[in-house]
């Protein structure tokens, strides 16, 4: 019984960052910024790292300040390299964690091009570029590899845009974004 217990809570947790997301999804991105930072209280600094991976991932997205998203990001990638193979044990879990990872770097790359610090967007591209071999063939897979596909492109043909004065990750040529699609948690 306690067994089932300790698998609940984690279990727990992630419906409720998945609801934060779904505000956040709908549009409304203040509610959903102030349960992350509810739920990151709830978790902490030295909490469970796939919740504090996902939350800080999703958290990200909800930031005004391009340095602050850049610091959620740094905080989402952190934590996944501190997961253990006992919290990621079973084999889907196992791949969905690594499957965040080229999302991961290609945040931080569109986060480095808003700040105008295109060397390290050009270095997170790359590791994004090399983690996509784990991505499915799916709508979130082509989503993550073409995004990377379009910052890549920005990158060499015209500079980041924080130096040409151009869009953001939420404003590419042609409306599209330059970050991924966010898998659900």
């Amino acid at each position: 019984m306690a067994e089932q217990q300790e698998q609940a809570a984690p279990d727990a947790m992630m419906t409720r960052i998945g609801q934060a997301v779904m505000l956040h999804h709908a549009g409304d991105r203040e509610e959903a910024r102030g349960r992350f930072l509810d739920l990151w209280g709830e978790i902490g600094e030295g909490g469970d790292a796939l919740h504090r991976c996902t939350l800080a991932h999703y958290m990200a997205d909800t930031q005004d300040d391009p340095a602050d998203e850049l610091a959620w990001d740094l905080r989402a990638l952190a934590a996944a390299e501190e997961l253990t193979d006992d919290r990621i044990a079973e084999p889907r879990q196992s791949l969905a964690v690594r499957a965040i990872y080229p999302s991961l770097h290609l945040n931080l790359a569109a986060d480095y091009v808003k700040l105008g610090r295109s060397e390290s967007a050009r270095t997170h591209l790359r590791r994004a570029r090399g983690a996509v071999g784990v991505l499915g063939d799916d709508r979130y897979g082509d989503g993550v590899r073409a995004a990377i596909g379009r910052l890549e492109l920005r990158l060499e043909d015209t500079g980041t845009p924080a130096e040409t004065g151009g869009p953001d990750r939420f404003g590419g040529p042609g409306g599209e974004t330059l970050g991924p699609p966010r898998q659900r948690p």
